[in-house]
């Protein structure tokens, strides 16, 4: 019996000192010193606008549907404008965000301002200011906001690289409208690539984020911003342990460009890949999995130019090895378009060295501008811009422009923001001339509009405004 309590005491002292030694840390030295460079986004959409498409996803397949961007849920269904109600409130949204710069720079979330009549930001002290939106990059999620203040306190800028897995690492955030709220947890994984998303490295955590945490900080235990929380995967829109941040490198890389040109320049080799299996390495003779498989090259490309053929294997870009066919477009999307970069490739057993002259690729979701700036729309009140090669491609269709914004008669007959037209009274359309030509016809006062949504294709008919 006593040789049992003293095995028992020993196992405590052991316990006890460990435990010394690897005790939790304590946040709120750097949650105080923080918190005020968070911010609190506020938005509104005029009811007019209420016929967009529902949130990316909605009409994607299941595992997609995991992934959501966390706003908070906005009730109100999305209503064809014959059925929808006369007198509608709009629309309202929140998110979160934080402060680059001393004279009122802000990071957020595309999904948080995109398409929204105006934004409002509310610093920790309470102070409000209507933001303006600089740009908003689609491809990586990332806006930059600006508001008229300065002496703002600003965040730290932390370096992601150096984010080990397992580590802690803290949000802050508004989660359901309630403010300055801290959530801790740790790095679960880096470099994930989530469906559709071949730009972004992102950092997987487990600390708890919901709707409303969208565009706030993701800090390390030196109070350095290392991500901005972006995504979850949940079943019910909550928190279910598995949510993702964008390496605060490449956000900052987006807003740079966004606040010196409005827009964001990426690179393009013009390929399609797949990733290179263990089965396909040893039928290409390869002694390991790697690299990038090239399935496909587009006509016409940098890459067609380069030599790159269709069974190539990219194994590295610009001397930086391609683990994982999710890294090839990563690095040429960071190439500056015009450059040029040496591609090493495995094609039949051996390896050979190529130089390409990397393009520009051509993007509409690419950036947008401020809601402030005012956009041309044609007589039908279609907002649209000519599709590129590889949007046709994907779309299986041989013509025709995307529409970014309705109004007037088209919204009135139901089109929607990411319809294709495809031509107009049996004439094709291929630019946002071709379609304002077709318009603008003497004596034109009806059209019928041929309108690609998802897999189909139907035509609609408006009333052509004088």
């Amino acid at each position: 019996m006593n040789r049992w309590i003293v095995l028992l005491g020993l196992c405590s002292s052991l316990f006890l000192a460990n435990g010394a030694q690897a005790q939790l840390p304590d946040f709120a030295d750097l949650v105080e010193k923080q918190s005020p460079a968070v911010v609190n986004i506020t938005t509104t959409q005029e009811a007019k606008k209420a016929t967009k498409r529902p949130p990316r996803g909605h009409d994607q397949d299941e595992m997609q549907e995991f992934f959501r961007r966390f706003m908070p849920p906005n009730m109100e269904p999305f209503l064809p404008p014959e059925s929808a109600p006369r007198n509608r409130s709009p629309r309202r949204g929140q998110g979160s965000g934080f402060l680059i710069s001393a004279d009122g720079y802000v990071l957020t979330n595309t999904h948080v301002v995109d398409e929204v009549d105006e934004v409002v930001v509310k610093l920790n002290d309470k102070r409000e200011f209507r933001a303006k939106v600089i740009g908003t990059d689609a491809r990586t999620d990332i806006a930059l906001l600006k508001i008229n203040s300065d002496n703002l306190p600003r965040v730290a800028i932390g370096n992601p690289d150096k984010v080990r897995v397992g580590e802690w690492v803290l949000a802050i955030g508004a989660p359901f409208g309630f403010e300055n709220s801290v959530t801790a947890g740790i790095v679960s994984a880096k470099g994930r690539s989530l469906p559709d998303e071949n730009y972004v490295p992102f950092i997987q955590t487990d600390v708890a984020v919901n709707p409303g945490n969208s565009g706030g900080p993701l800090f390390n235990l030196k109070g350095e911003v290392v991500g901005v929380n972006s995504q979850i995967i949940s079943q019910s829109g909550g928190y279910m342990g598995l949510s993702f941040a964008i390496p605060i490198d490449v956000a900052m890389d987006v807003a740079e460009q966004l606040k010196s040109k409005g827009r964001v320049n990426r690179g393009k080799l013009g390929v399609l890949i797949q990733e290179v299996t263990a089965d396909l390495a040893d039928s290409f003779g390869l002694d390991k999995p790697q690299g990038a498989l090239v399935s496909e090259v587009e006509a016409g490309s940098p890459a067609e130019k380069a030599g790159v053929q269709p069974s190539d294997i990219i194994l590295k870009y610009d001397g930086k090895p391609i683990a994982s066919s999710i890294d090839l477009p990563r690095l040429v999307g960071a190439t500056k378009p015009g450059s040029k970069a040496a591609l090493t490739i495995w094609r039949k057993g051996a390896t050979r060295e190529l130089s390409v002259q990397v393009g520009e690729m051509s993007d509409a979701r690419t950036a947008k501008a401020s809601p402030a700036v005012e956009k041309k729309s044609n007589r039908a009140g279609l907002s649209v811009v000519e599709l590129n090669a590889e949007q046709k491609r994907q779309l299986k269709v041989a013509s025709g422009v995307l529409v970014e914004e309705v109004s007037g008669p088209a919204a009135r007959a139901g089109i929607q923001p990411g319809d294709v037209i495809l031509a107009m009274n049996n004439k094709e359309v291929n630019s946002p001339e071709d379609l304002a030509a077709l318009l603008n016809e003497p004596g034109r006062k009806s059209a019928a509009l041929l309108v690609k949504r998802g897999e189909g294709a139907h035509y609609v008919s408006l009333r052509l405004e004088k």
